[in-house]
């Protein structure tokens, strides 16, 4: 039993551009998966808590959306609301970057950043790409003439390096007082919304270049069993040729998705997993702001 008179509890905002490793870097600090990952630009599309209690210490952090300049849809708008809101009101942030590479995108967060009140750190991503650790000199000098960063961490999410070294930085500014949650919690999200984003991950990663950017999945039944869990899904499209690239030939790809889902799914609920999935056309939802409250992307 942890002694709450004598302990550390705070919120960490992890933000950046789009595919630039925040989601790989949660489920590093957490110590599990919680957020789904992949290679395309603005996988995550809701900002989720990851839980990490170690002793006396529990850190709360938020992954969130890549913030992206090209926001010309609702959607795109929703995300980069969901990722600048994620900023205030927490104790600390750490803005994660590519090792030697700087983008529109990130000027973009970095403008943002000069918002900020809490000390801000700076996580250089990809280090394991760098043949020459010499390279990062140069960009961590330009990183701290910019913003007035509390400490800089180079690391490889993607390997899991100095990710403990990261975890300490982060504890330094966490404030005094109970824990928010139990300490064998992961994560604020439903067991329910874990299933979509898995299906959801396993679309991008099944279609690869195929896949449209205006896809969503929505659970529409759960039902848990003491061996078996029955979960119906439907995955949203925009038009019918979309429809048609989301099921495949002969139902291939529909297949294939539902496959490697269940596979994580039965592993993350330790049971037997019924799935069954349903593909649908709701043409211009991405751009519905009804649509997409009810998807729930107004988090």
């Amino acid at each position: 039993m942890i002694d709450q008179d004598n302990t550390r509890c705070g919120f960490v905002a992890i933000v950046g551009r789009p595919n630039v490793g925040k989601s790989t870097l949660l489920n590093r600090l957490v110590g599990q998966k919680i957020s789904i990952t992949s290679r395309k630009p603005q996988t995550t599309r809701h900002s989720i808590l990851g839980i990490r209690t170690q002793g006396s210490v529990q850190t709360v952090y938020v992954d969130t959306p890549g913030l992206h300049t090209n926001a010309k849809r609702e959607l795109n708008r929703q995300l980069n609301k969901s990722a600048t809101s994620a900023l205030f009101d927490v104790d600390c942030v750490i803005f994660v970057i590519d090792s030697l590479k700087w983008t529109e995108d990130d000027q973009l967060v970095l403008e943002k950043l000069q918002e900020v009140k809490c000390p801000v750190i700076l996580a250089l991503n990809k280090i394991d790409i760098v043949g020459n650790k010499e390279q990062l000199l140069p960009q961590l000098a330009e990183m701290n003439k910019r913003y007035p960063f509390a400490t800089c961490v180079p690391i490889s999410a993607k390997k899991n390096r100095q990710i403990d070294v990261l975890q300490k930085e982060v504890e330094r500014f966490l404030p005094e007082g109970p824990h928010f949650f139990d300490e064998d919690q992961v994560t604020d999200r439903s067991i329910k919304f874990i299933a979509a984003e898995i299906i959801r991950e396993k679309l991008f990663r099944c279609l690869g270049q195929e896949i449209p950017y205006a896809i969503s999945v929505q659970i529409e039944s759960f039902q848990e069993e003491a061996e078996i869990a029955h979960i119906h899904a439907i995955i949203w499209v925009e038009k019918e040729s979309q429809k048609a690239i989301v099921i495949g030939k002969g139902g291939l790809n529909l297949k294939n998705v539902g496959q490697q889902a269940r596979q994580d799914l039965e592993g993350n609920l330790e049971k037997k997993v019924n799935l069954k999935l349903w593909v649908k056309v709701r043409e211009h939802w991405a751009d519905d702001q009804v649509a997409l409250r009810d998807l729930g992307y107004e988090d």
